[in-house]
Order: structure tokens, then sequence, then C-alpha cells
């Protein structure tokens, strides 16, 4: 069996072709084609963490795979992360376990990755200016990966902590070519911003619709089963899309709170989801109608995004004979 660790998934693990990989795993699961059962999760109490399974069956990848997730959100994010995982993958012919991975940097690179095909599906053709909503590992992935599908030029950075957002910013202007600032909130980061990534542990919405630009795209990949990201109006408002119905409908630890929020209070219905991004990448349904139309990409990560991820890693592992082969038996 293959392991591979955390600093080989990285170097192994290409963004540019992780955003291209998705757009057909995707598309395998709003056809149905994908075997993708709803997350479970033990529940850790008195550290308000939970540990989630999300297998996944990935046929057109040849991928058999489970992660296992933890979420603990008083980890510290720099020494010890809030979300961290392990990737085990199956022989899809004999269910024989193949390889062991870091997952932590999969989750990490690949909820950016599917962020970055919703813009690119969604997105204004011309968005220039990215607010960035969080310091945390996932908005370093979205900083990196939305760049590569947009010609951003400018991002503004915005987090609960001052000195990690003037910290993310600089770390960011070393890598990227956009001009990269921190701001002092996120009603200013928002302020004519093409393209918004909230990534962040909010209780209380950080995407309100008075601080929104008119064609506004954004996406949303924080969790928080005590809060939410999006207020309601924005929700109301928005052209609503997401990885898949089922998921973001279902009850925890799978679905999202800033939609179960507002069909509880009857502001919307569960109709209100216009697409799932295979049905935008097929054609199925149609994305942006309208410059100024406010589009809302909601992601709760589906295990199709993992064994895209997975499959990409471990063929590439194999190609340059990268990993530490093991025998279990």
């Amino acid at each position: 069996m293959l392991v591979l660790g955390r600093s080989q998934v990285e170097s192994l693990l290409d963004m540019d072709a992780l955003i291209d990989a998705l757009a057909p795993a995707m598309a395998d699961l709003s056809a149905g084609r994908a075997s993708v059962p709803d997350r479970v999760a033990a529940q850790v109490p008195s550290h308000d963490g939970f540990l989630a399974a999300m297998p996944g069956f990935l046929p057109s990848a040849g991928v058999l795979m489970t992660k296992l997730v933890s979420l603990f959100p008083h980890n510290d994010g720099a020494r010890l992360p809030t979300h961290q995982a392990v990737i085990v993958a199956f022989d899809p012919d004999t269910g024989e376990p193949v390889a062991v991975l870091d997952g932590t940097a999969i989750t990490a690179a690949r909820t950016g990755a599917c962020s970055a095909l919703s813009a690119r599906l969604l997105a204004r053709e011309d968005a220039t200016v990215l607010a960035v909503l969080g310091t945390g590992v996932q908005a370093r992935s979205h900083a990196r990966a939305i760049c590569r599908v947009r010609p951003i030029r400018q991002i503004r950075v915005a987090g609960r902590d001052p000195a990690k957002a003037a910290a993310l910013a600089e770390e960011l202007s070393g890598v990227l070519e956009a001009e990269v600032q921190a701001v002092s909130g996120y009603a200013e980061a928002l302020d004519g911003a093409d393209v918004a990534a909230a990534t962040t542990h909010a209780v209380e919405p950080v995407i309100r619709r008075p601080w929104l630009t008119p064609g506004v795209h954004i996406t949303s990949v924080g969790y928080n089963p005590a809060g939410r990201e999006v207020d309601d109006a924005t929700v109301v408002e928005a052209l609503m899309c997401v990885e898949s119905r089922r998921a973001v409908l279902a009850p925890f630890p799978a679905g999202s709170n800033d939609l179960l929020a507002p069909i509880r209070d009857g502001l919307i219905t569960a109709e209100h989801v216009h697409a799932e991004l295979g049905e935008l990448i097929v054609g199925d349904k149609p994305g942006r109608t309208a410059p100024d139309q406010i589009t809302l990409y909601k992601s709760v990560g589906v295990a199709v995004q993992d064994a895209a991820a997975t499959a990409l890693v471990v063929a590439s592992a194999r190609e340059r004979s990268i990993g530490e082969e093991i025998t279990l038996r």
C-alpha cells in the first residue's frame, strides 16, 4: 500500500489540473454516476468538534475512497489546523486498500479548487477584485485558486484578527501577481468586489446584502453548526448554486445553515436552489444571465472532490515513484 505524507501530497497536487478534474467529477455527481452517501459524524461536545466519514466512488476516475476528517474549531490553525484528515483509497475492482494519504492538504486544495470552478462558471469574465474573508488555510487556498480562473488584479483580506489579515496579505503578495492588502473589516473588503470568498467559522453572517456590489459572485465554504456565513437577504436574492442539493439540504453534519435556516423560516423553499455545478457544466441549467446578477455558490464539501484529487495525487506519485510502499498483511 502506498503511503503519502502532507508535503508529498502538496508537491504532487497541481491546482490547474485539479480545477479541470473537478468539472467531470461534479457532472458525474449530478448525473447519478458517482456513489456518495451522506456524511456521518461522531461528535466531541467537550471541544465543539467532530470526526466525519466521507466515502465515495467515482467510476470515471477509477477511485473508491473514504476520507476521515475532523473539525476542531478551537485549534489555533497555525500549529494545529482546525480541519485534519486522512484518505484511504481502495481498488475499485477488488476492494483492496491501495493507498493512504494525508487528507488535510487535499481538503484545503479541493475546496478552493471547486470554488474556483464555480467562479469559472458564474463570475463575470472581467472580474478583477477579490475579497477574501477569513485568514486560515481556506483563505490561502481560495486566493490562489480563484486567481487562476479570473484576471484578479486586487485582493482584499479581512478577518477577525487584523494581525493575521496583515500577515496573510503579505504572504499572498509574495506568491501572487495581484495587489494584496489587508482591510479593516468585511464590509470594506466587499465594497466593489467582483468575487467574494467566505472562508470563516462565523456565527453571524460575514456576507450581508447591503455590503455587496451588483454582479458579485460569492463562494461560501465556511461551516459552523451554530451559525452561518451568508445573510437571508443575499440568499433570497442570489442565483443559488451548490455541489449537491441532497448534501446541502441534509441535516447535520452534511447540510448548510445558510439554506436550512431561511427554508425553516419560510423565506425560501428547497426549489430556490437553481443548479448544481454539474448541471451548469453539462448545460442542463443556465448560469449567469445578467452582468449585475448576484450569484452564490454554497459549498458543504462532497466526497467526489476528494476522489478526483486522490486520483491525481496517486497517479502522479506512482509515475514519479514518490511515497513509501508498506504491506498490511
